[in-house]
């Protein structure tokens, strides 16, 4: 992959390495020690979504929060395009460790003071969004795309396999009773624990991988985030339990600083496992298109495995969050 640095003269002769750990765009860091992270997006994102990056993270350092910064092409460009129309971008580095898994309360609490304060910054900017994802949490649009992926691919070879988890994913969302809509405000969208930047003693530093950012209610934004958080096993194992003590010190780190009324808190839980239910309807998906998600090649002989894998993962996450919702909503009420 020819990476375009000659579009930031002062990165162009300095090593590079790949960043692993996303899904979704080609990550990689710049010098040595790192000044920079350069990306090339997936072709889901218009780059016009950089302009809300921009608007969005210098009122965020305005209000004195540290945060990844654009840093813009020779010419001004707040990204450049390569030989076959891909999109680039290069981001300031911020120092720091990214974790993969929560390993402690007392992260977790950092962790929900950490976007709690990220809320804070931004609950006073008033920003119509240049670019947004159509339907990224449409919940039954997700379900209505598994049950076509099911139908398109009868004989796919993990057919079988993937019927029966489907069944599971749709029946739970049937039952979920939570609400759909709810008050929205600037978010984050994509708080997974690893976008996420913290210090060597533990301390919350900035978010990373802005480009999810959306207009969104709390309990989709947190419950994204716990369903990542408290979820030690991580993504990649086909039995996982939902953590409430992590729950319960996240929780509490970003209420916090960031009150919320007793609504909004009980919606968080259904939030919760909301989310679980559709990234394991998106996994169960992909399981038959292998099109989306990238994939381990040393964890899993396919894509389609590795994304079954999660699947069955993120459908018994739903299931311990579920059967532990009383004690959860008691946590925080």
């Amino acid at each position: 992959m020819q990476i375009p640095l000659s579009s930031w003269s002062s990165l162009v002769e300095l090593p590079h390495r790949p960043l692993g750990g996303g899904l979704i765009n080609d990550t990689f860091s710049v010098g040595s020690p790192p000044v920079a992270v350069v990306q090339r997006l997936h072709t889901i994102f218009d780059p016009i979504l950089h302009e809300d990056i921009e608007a969005i993270t210098a009122h965020i350092a305005n209000k004195g929060l540290v945060t990844p910064r654009l840093l813009r092409t020779d010419d001004g460009a707040l990204w450049t395009l390569d030989g076959e129309e891909r999109c680039w971008r290069a981001l300031s580095w911020v120092p720091g460790v990214s974790v993969e898994r929560l390993d402690s309360a007392q992260r977790a609490r950092t962790a929900g003071d950490l976007v709690g304060r990220w809320h804070r910054a931004t609950e006073d900017l008033q920003h119509t969004f240049a670019f947004t994802r159509s339907g990224a949490h449409d919940t039954d649009q997700h379900m209505t795309t598994l049950v076509r992926a099911l139908d398109r691919h009868t004989g796919h070879r993990l057919r079988d396999e993937v019927g029966p988890l489907a069944d599971q994913i749709l029946t739970g969302w049937a039952a979920w009773d939570g609400r759909l809509e709810g008050p929205t405000r600037i978010a984050h969208g994509d708080l997974k624990i690893s976008n996420l930047r913290f210090d060597d003693q533990g301390g919350g530093i900035c978010l990373l991988d802005l480009d999810t950012m959306a207009a969104l209610s709390m309990d989709i934004e947190m419950g994204d985030a716990l369903r990542s958080w408290c979820n030690p096993a991580g993504e990649d194992v086909e039995e996982a339990s939902f953590d409430s003590a992590l729950f319960e010190a996240a929780m509490g780190g970003w209420l916090a600083v960031n009150p919320q009324p007793e609504e909004e808190r009980t919606a968080i839980v259904h939030g919760v496992e909301r989310i679980c239910l559709e990234l394991a309807s998106r996994f169960a998906a992909d399981a038959l298109n292998e099109s989306y998600f990238g994939w381990n090649p040393e964890m899993c002989v396919s894509r389609g495995a590795h994304n079954l894998l999660r699947a069955r993962g993120q459908a018994s996450l739903a299931r311990s969050v579920q059967e532990q919702s009383s004690a959860l909503h008691a946590m925080i009420r």
